[in-house]
């Protein structure tokens, strides 16, 4: 009697937190982020383009992204609890009739989890590496993509809050464009804010923006080459 031949495993979540715990999963999520921020919009029509396959990376991809951050007390009873509840509405909105704003709010909380994890990676303890130069670029596309989610969710609730070619009707996506440049402190002008809490929170995005470049990446490439100004006698 000839034994079975081995049996595939599908990835799992455990799998997933070992890809957040090597540095180069940061890597390969910048790419993820890239893709999806800057390559995906202007393909997928507006309000098109989730798929079941892509909620359930999306989902397992944030559970095992607060897997890796430890067993620390915060992470257990406060990060895993959240990530959990929103990504139980975001899933729910795909077969359930789900307000747009409880989708939205629900998919701003899911990601500033991925910036904690993005982060979290990024500044533990080891070695500075390029990975993580990259993470750090990742936590910084983040922060635009959350602005535009919070953004889209003012919109939801007061259509009036930004002056321009700009809708809430076509979801978070459409704010993609105004919260980089607003990251950026570009400020072309094409959108405006207009309601006092639209304004609140593309002021503070210039400063965050400002801010991180400033402060975050400058002190990560300064640690990175550390190692290499102890060696030089000149140094």
């Amino acid at each position: 009697m000839t034994s079975p031949g081995p049996v595939r495993r599908v990835p799992s979540v455990s799998a997933l937190t070992r890809f957040w715990e090597d540095d180069k999963g940061l890597s390969v999520f910048l790419v993820l982020l890239l893709f999806v921020a800057f390559v995906l919009p202007p393909l997928v029509p507006p309000g098109g383009g989730r798929r079941l396959a892509g909620d359930i990376t999306y989902a397992v991809l944030l559970i095992s992204g607060v897997r890796a951050l430890g067993e620390r007390r915060l992470t257990r009873v406060f990060l895993m609890p959240v990530a959990l509840v929103t990504l139980a509405v975001y899933l729910a909105s795909g077969i359930l009739p789900v307000g747009e704003v409880w989708v939205l709010a629900t998919t701003l909380v899911s990601l500033i989890l991925f910036l904690v994890v993005v982060l979290g990676q990024t500044l533990r303890k080891g070695p500075i590496t390029y990975h993580r130069l990259q993470g750090a670029v990742a936590a910084y596309l983040l922060l635009g993509v959350i602005w535009a989610h919070a953004y889209a969710l003012v919109a939801a609730l007061r259509p009036e809050a930004f002056a321009g070619p700009v809708s809430a009707a076509d979801g978070a996506r459409a704010f993609y464009y105004f919260s980089f440049v607003t990251l950026a402190t570009l400020g072309y002008g094409d959108v405006l804010p207009v309601h006092p809490a639209a304004r609140s929170l593309a002021t503070l995005e210039a400063v965050t923006g400002t801010l991180y470049l400033a402060i975050l990446i400058a002190r990560l490439v300064s640690l990175a080459k550390a190692p290499d100004r102890e060696g030089d006698p000149d140094a």
